[in-house]
């Protein structure tokens, strides 16, 4: 395969920092044996922990992309015959149920307007009428990625557990990015992954289990019908110093000195960069006459945009990694036709590639106004 030539835009994988990048020239040793290594796999627990506000809850990291975070947080909390409410207002939201129904779950879909953010009011009046349906877990979506929406995930949590219903958050897309506090904020399992805000390599999901999650998980009646999912094999794993399989150790030192870019650099200076630059790009783009495809609830790390009159998503797409070397991501379901758009999180979210973008996109719908011609 050619070496990739043009800069990634897209809502993850997002850019690589160098010093991230050149640590895979290193050696690193054995990571089932060397004792070190778990040692250092802790320490990068705790400080995931701190981004994402986990003191009480257990920060796991395991090899595989950030839907093995989903996949394993459905199979540790269902079994047969669990109601389980699937919270959607996007494509990822509702793809939960799926995940749930692997495993024997009785999903209820509860559905709200995917150009804005939950509402929030509609599920207090849901869950009012169905107090006594006896909902195991439900899961939300933080950002939405394939349209960019963002939810307020700390009310909406509140609320649940508020009934007794567990919570399982995918915050793949957004934490880092913007606040998350798990345990304030009663989330159950948090989920997250490696090539996101974090600006790492794609390759390890991020994982939060609260206390309640654990004791759920301990008193299953049938065992998880997993081993590369079964998320009990991994309370214990840096005190035993025993994980289930061979860690990709060198994925992990570089996650953890992309995560040490983030503390250089302070949190809070982190998400407000993320805030400056996504309104920086919303405005830019209505100034150039791009609609956005949301109405309201834009997540600070990925912006959404409709296809301009006249144009074709696909020639658009093609323009601007041929002529300009940039990638856009593309959408999916029945966005796919619909949205291009344009990745602001970790790495990207910098003014000198958000500015190069932008004036790209610029020159690219002026350079097919004129093909056309």
């Amino acid at each position: 395969m050619k070496r990739a030539n043009y800069i990634m835009m897209t809502p993850g994988p997002t850019m690589v920092r160098e010093n991230v990048t050149h640590t895979y020239t290193h050696y690193f040793g054995n990571s089932d044996f060397d004792e070190h290594f778990f040692e250092f796999y802790g320490k990068l627990c705790k400080k995931l922990g701190k981004i994402w506000g986990a003191k009480k809850a257990q920060t796991i990291i395991m090899s595989g992309e950030g839907m093995l975070g989903l996949d394993t947080a459905c199979a540790a909390l269902t079994e047969k015959g669990d109601k389980v409410l699937v919270i959607s207002n996007g494509i990822y939201g509702r793809g939960f149920k799926g995940l749930v129904e692997n495993y024997g779950g009785e999903v209820t879909v509860f559905e709200t307007d995917c150009k804005t953010a939950l509402d929030k009011d509609a599920l207090r009046v849901f869950l009012e009428q169905h107090k006594d349906y006896g909902f195991k877990y439900a899961t939300v979506v933080h950002c939405d990625t394939p349209s960019g929406v963002l939810n307020d995930v700390e009310e909406i949590c509140k609320m649940l557990k508020s009934t007794g219903i567990m919570t399982v958050v995918d915050t793949v897309s957004a934490f880092g990015g913007t606040e998350v506090k798990i345990d304030d904020w009663g989330i159950d399992i948090a989920l997250g992954a490696s090539q996101k805000v974090l600006s790492a390599n794609t390759g390890l999901t991020i994982m939060a289990v609260s206390d309640t999650a654990w004791k759920a998980i301990e008193e299953r009646k049938t065992p998880i019908p997993s081993f590369y999912c079964n998320l009990s094999l991994w309370k214990n794993c840096v005190e035993e110093k025993l994980f289930p399989y061979t860690m990709p150790i060198a994925d992990i030192v570089a996650l953890n000195l992309a995560v040490d870019n983030m503390f250089e650099e302070g949190l809070e200076k982190v998400i407000d960069r993320h805030y400056k630059i996504a309104e920086y790009t919303r405005t830019k783009l209505m100034d150039l006459g791009i609609d956005l495809y949301l109405k309201g609830g834009y997540s600070p790390t990925v912006t959404a945009f409709c296809i301009p009159e006249g144009y074709k998503l696909e020639d658009i797409y093609r323009h601007m990694i041929t002529k300009h070397e940039i990638m856009l991501g593309k959408s999916y379901g029945e966005l796919a036709d619909k949205v291009l758009r344009i990745g602001h999180m970790g790495e990207n979210a910098r003014f000198f590639r958000m500015d190069y973008t932008l004036r790209a996109l610029e020159k690219t719908l002026n350079e097919l106004k004129e093909i056309k011609k």
